[in-house]
């Protein structure tokens, strides 16, 4: 293993963009990025790496090895380099649809580019490398010029919305589920570079856990404030959120809002319980509850769950006891599902799935894919994409209130415009 400090330099989104144009001049696999807050740094990202569909039955984040320790003197949470991969939302719609990029995306970058809290570069490697001179260009070099991009959305379908919500709300009253997220999708047309959108994104709306994955297959860029889960050595904590008002309403009001504490509570109980599959006896705790959190033109109700989980239990089986995340399903969460199927008119993709990486030295990080606008492959100069939106249901929702709320967590994006 090696690191090496690069210093101060170039903002993140500044970084990628200009490795996104090197590795392309150089017949290089594109960067992959998660920004925000990961692995205790701002910014992890692969100068290039070749991420590619596998079997639903693969490993995306690496078979199962011991924990490796850091190189002797290596910075504060030294990543290394990983699997950079992620996972669509399990099911599809009732006659058999899925989303429209492969359900899993993976791949392996040996060496990394990591951006601390103090706004430090390192270059990164499991393999000993050397930083190769264009990667430390992207960081010390001027700035490429922003590209131009557009997108033009068309909103989720508002009848076939208020038929899920009234259907869920039915559901509720029969007995059958106490609380569901109810989906639907903006639908677009993109003009441009997938990077350059995900890099005006990070710079506009500054997402906690913001991820890009890129190929031949298309592109995600997720613009999530949330974290499924995190896993270091034996603790694994996972963040719901549950629990949302514009940002221009008083936060306080989240707090006293009979539906919005209840869903959050619910979702947490949800958590306890699938963490709760693999911990050891007694030691799953909610450490946080229902604490006011900004994100990108919203305030939510965030809480979080941490569990003493075995080191030695591998990857899958934690995916196993606890995915799909807990906040974007219901209770109870495979009745939950299965309702899901019928009410929302398209399959999730990877909305709703989850993105990360693991690090043999590092661990595991993933985020819940909210926020996020799947890219399907160029034809010609435009691509289709989509953007999905929802929201938790509970006896106390209302269809017209829900709409409003899926337009507020839709904004800064579907707002989004491009710098160059």
């Amino acid at each position: 293993m090696r690191y090496e400090r690069l210093g101060a330099g170039n903002p993140a989104a500044e970084v990628l963009r200009a490795l996104a144009r090197s590795a392309r001049s150089r017949g290089l696999d594109a960067p992959a990025a998660l920004t925000g807050d990961w692995f205790g740094s701002r910014a992890i990202i692969a100068p290039s790496v070749e991420i590619a569909p596998c079997d639903e039955g693969g490993q995306p984040f690496g078979t199962e090895a011991a924990s490796l320790p850091p190189p002797a003197g290596a910075p504060t949470a030294f990543f290394g380099g990983g699997w950079f991969a992620y996972l669509s939302y399990p099911d599809g719609t009732v006659d058999g649809r899925s989303g429209p990029l492969p359900p899993i995306a993976s791949g392996y970058a040996p060496t990394v580019l990591r951006l601390d809290e103090d706004d430090c570069w390192w270059f990164e490697s499991l393999t000993g490398a050397s930083c190769p001179g264009w990667v430390r260009d992207a960081v010390h070099g001027s700035a490429p010029e922003a590209a131009r991009w557009s997108c033009e959305w068309l909103p989720p379908d508002r009848a076939a919305h208020k038929h899920g919500v009234e259907s869920c709300l039915e559901a509720i009253r029969d007995g059958e589920v106490y609380q569901a997220c109810v989906c639907g999708f903006f639908q677009g047309r993109f003009v441009g570079e997938p990077v350059d959108f995900f890099a005006d994104g990070i710079t506009a709306t500054r997402p906690a856990r913001a991820a890009f994955l890129t190929g031949a297959w298309g592109a995600v860029a997720s613009l999530s404030p949330e974290l499924f889960l995190s896993r270091h050595g034996g603790i694994v904590e996972s963040s719901p959120i549950k629990g949302t008002l514009p940002i221009t309403v008083d936060p306080r009001l989240l707090r006293e809002s009979v539906k919005d504490v209840a869903e959050n509570v619910m979702i947490v109980d949800l958590v306890r319980n699938d963490l709760g599959r693999l911990a050891r006896p007694g030691s799953v705790t909610v450490t946080e509850l229902l604490r006011i959190h900004p994100a990108p033109g919203v305030w939510h109700l965030v809480s979080t769950v941490r569990a003493g989980i075995d080191p030695g239990v591998p990857v899958a089986d934690l995916l196993g006891a606890t995915f799909p995340p807990a906040s974007v399903t219901g209770t109870p969460k495979l009745r939950a599902r299965r309702f899901l199927q019928s009410w929302e008119p398209e399959p999730r993709g990877v909305y709703c799935g989850t993105i990360g990486a693991r690090s043999p030295v590092a661990g595991l990080e993933l985020n819940v894919a909210i926020r996020t606008v799947e890219l399907g492959p160029a034809t010609g100069t435009a691509r289709a994409c989509r953007l999905g939106v929802g929201g938790g249901i509970t006896i106390d929702s209302r269809a017209e209130t829900e709409w409003h709320e899926c337009l507020a967590k839709a904004a800064t994006i579907v707002g989004l415009r491009a710098s160059g």
